[in-house]
């Protein structure tokens, strides 16, 4: 079978939503990774933030994708800060995965995000700035372990069209690089 799928991109991006639709197109399994997460410590994502900071929960997504990426045949949403760890994206391409960046521009993302109330970072009195700045300092490193950029503005069926043209590639993932 072939190698997953791997959806990156900043928060409210549509990993999530396009990914539900990418896997229905592609005819493979959704693994939301922060879902996966949750599952497996018995707890929420703010759960886990609140308990054991931002490093705990790191640490165990560095163990969910060494977990999930040796398994064939999955579109994989990952988290906003999943990427970003070299050892992460490592372990996905080493597996014959496709690193895809759902790119959306960030006056969308600002506007997908302004009333969001579970992700943990962003539960600080100016959002705004702090999406800004997050994404300034995020997106070149998603672009940088992406190997591949979609267009992410567009509703989550279109961009998840756009995914499902992709897989083809998977083939050989590394004439994508």
């Amino acid at each position: 079978m072939k190698g997953n799928i791997i959806l990156c991109g900043f928060m409210g991006c549509g990993k999530s939503s396009v990914g539900r639709r990418a896997a229905v197109l592609c005819g493979r399994e959704l693994c939301d990774l922060d879902r996966y997460i949750e599952e497996k410590a018995g707890m929420t994502v703010s759960e886990i933030f609140a308990r054991y900071g931002e490093e705990g929960f790191r640490r165990l997504e560095r163990q969910a994708v060494r977990e999930v990426a040796g398994t064939p045949g999955l579109i994989i949403a990952s988290g906003g800060g999943t990427v970003l760890s070299g050892d992460n994206v490592e372990a996905f391409h080493n597996e014959r995965g496709l690193i895809v960046l759902l790119d959306a521009p960030l006056a969308a993302l600002q506007e997908r995000l302004k009333n969001d109330k579970r992700r943990p970072l962003l539960q600080v009195p100016d959002r705004r700035r702090v999406i800004n700045e997050l994404y300034e300092r995020r997106i070149p490193l998603y672009r940088a372990a992406a190997d591949v950029a979609v267009d992410a503005g567009a509703p989550p069926l279109t961009v998840a069209r756009r995914v499902a043209k992709l897989e083809k590639s998977l083939d050989n993932p590394s004439d994508m690089r």
